[in-house]
């Protein structure tokens, strides 16, 4: 399975904030499925469901209802199936313990949501570049 036809799994409440990084992908020219769940619990059901492809990479806000960011790393990071998908932290949160602890559960990356759609566009665009020139196992 080739990692560019791979879906990319949002984990975001926020359907404006998942609309974004849909319209985002689209502008930089991703042409990976996207694929959105509303929360940490509808993620590893997801995830677990052995009829999808495994996501080349999830996108993941921390703070939802039900079961948060960092509730859902703690699950994916313990799970021996799981745990080497690669997780972008992409939030709203500035707050240093949040950042502390997402690294401290292995994720990739943690970036900050900007407000401003070029900006947001910007960082897509990077995670992206990152992403495609990143060699992963399959």
């Amino acid at each position: 399975m080739r990692y560019h036809h791979r879906p990319i799994l949002l984990v975001e409440d926020d359907r404006v904030d998942a609309m974004t990084v849909q319209r985002a992908l689209k502008s930089i020219h991703v042409t990976n499925r996207l694929v959105v769940t509303n929360n940490g619990e509808e993620a590893i059901a997801w995830l677990k469901d052995s009829t999808n492809d495994p996501p080349c990479i999830i996108l993941l806000d921390l703070n939802m209802p039900r079961m948060n960011g960092l509730e859902f790393l703690e699950i994916l990071k313990h799970d021996s199936q799981l745990k080497t998908l690669p997780v972008i932290v992409l939030t709203t949160s500035k707050d240093e313990l949040d950042r502390v602890k997402s690294f401290r559960l292995g994720v990739a990356g943690y970036m900050v949501k900007p407000v401003d759609y070029m900006q947001f566009v910007d960082v897509i665009r990077t995670i992206n570049m990152y992403w495609t020139l990143s060699e992963l196992p399959d």
